[in-house]
């Protein structure tokens, strides 16, 4: 092109330019529609720049950071039957942030939160859940929530319910062997299964998932006795007097039901080293002629005598039952077999059935049916007898033996 061209080209260029800005349209666009040809090396500049600075603004953008999930939680949705003294983990789909927020368990317990894995959290408990406690896990979503170590949150709070089961009766007789209420020892079966009492998480543990150990009688107790305990089983007569004896000890209501009330109070006694100081008592009274009733305690035979049981008109009910009222003297009213009634000053009073009782009452002479139900003694060996006879003491009517 000859310099004339040129020039009229620039000031064509120049002329637009300025149309344009008096427009008010896109500078740029219009100088990038007026410029030289794309095979200029000007314009090959221009480009270059342009994608250069593009380039530079996507790389230093920070690409968003994937979403936080809870892949799991242990125990799992809807489960019963859980160990209450486990603990609970939340595994995640990415490590946490130092700092973020731990899920929140409800009922609240002592107990801290501790990281197991790079993407799993756990919560330890210092004891453990109640039995048959409904248990809630609340994972926390949204900017107050959990957030992952590259800034990701969770979106949507997850929320996961369990219930714990129940203790297990088996390790409950452990206990009672240990302090002293059965007539039994019980010992672990290896080093490992011994729990110390004083280790409240691990008694927590035991008695939802009981030890391995064996039950051993201790000697000096009349075969007889065997036959009322049923290892692990809650209708054991030995089981129950021993839990009524706990029960008076403790200040409880004295029904032998082994409810929460027991747990909690058995709890305590174990890890404040709350043995039995009254022993252990078995009686038996027989309706073989002359009558008697016996007494063990700890092992010995402490008292033989001679007893009265009920006349036929109101016999001793036959059987085995615990003491569960006891009077060092009390006025015993009822009515007589003709339907008069009575009144009675009696002493050293333990009451086994309801109207039965062992205590003294005055008679000529004693072993053979005088009563109305009860089993008497003489003053001297009603006074001994009395001590003996505690709460939850088991008492044995026997009938005659066949001649």
């Amino acid at each position: 092109m000859s310099g004339s061209g040129l020039l009229r080209s620039r000031v064509a260029v120049l002329a637009v330019m300025i149309v344009a800005v008096l427009g008010g349209g896109s500078w740029v666009a219009l100088t990038h529609a007026a410029a030289q040809p794309s095979g200029s090396a000007a314009a090959a500049g221009t480009h270059a720049g342009h994608d250069a600075a593009a380039g530079g603004r996507q790389g230093s953008a920070k690409p968003a950071a994937p979403p936080l999930r809870v892949l799991s939680v242990t125990p799992a949705a809807d489960a019963t039957g859980v160990n209450g003294a486990s603990p609970v983990t939340v595994a995640f789909s990415a490590p946490l942030a130092a700092g973020s927020p731990m899920p929140a368990i409800s009922p609240r317990i002592s107990g801290h939160w501790q990281q197991v894995s790079s993407t799993s959290v756990q919560f330890v408990p210092k004891k453990g859940f109640a039995a048959l406690t409904r248990v809630r896990v609340r994972v926390p979503a949204g900017q107050d929530g959990v957030r992952s170590a590259a800034g990701g949150l969770l979106a949507a709070k997850v929320t996961v319910r369990f219930h714990t089961g129940s203790y297990a009766t088996s390790r409950l007789e452990q206990l009672l062997a240990q302090l002293g209420y059965l007539p039994l020892n019980w010992t672990p079966a290896s080093a490992s299964d011994a729990i110390a009492l004083t280790d409240a998480a691990a008694q927590r543990n035991a008695a939802y998932d009981p030890p391995a150990g064996t039950f051993s009688w201790q000697s000096g107790y009349p075969h007889q006795l065997r036959t009322f305990w049923d290892d692990g089983g809650s209708g054991s007569l030995i089981l129950r007097g021993a839990v009524m004896a706990f029960e008076n000890d403790h200040g409880l209501a004295m029904d032998g039901v082994v409810g929460p009330a027991v747990w909690r109070a058995m709890f305590e006694a174990v890890a404040a080293g709350q043995a039995n100081t009254h022993g252990y008592t078995y009686a038996r009274a027989s309706e073989t002629l002359p009558e008697t009733l016996t007494i063990w305690h700890d092992g010995h035979k402490v008292l033989r005598s001679l007893a009265n049981t009920g006349i036929p008109a109101a016999p001793t009910t036959i059987g085995t039952a615990p003491v569960y009222l006891r009077y060092r003297f009390q006025i015993m009213k009822g009515t007589n077999p003709d339907g008069s009634k009575y009144a009675d000053p009696v002493s050293y009073v333990a009451y086994f059935r309801a109207g039965e009782a062992v205590h003294y009452f005055p008679r000529g002479s004693y072993g053979f049916q005088q009563s109305l139900g009860c089993v008497e003694l003489p003053i001297s060996t009603a006074k001994l007898a009395w001590p003996y006879l505690t709460f939850g003491s088991l008492v044995t009517v026997a009938a005659p033996k066949s001649a």
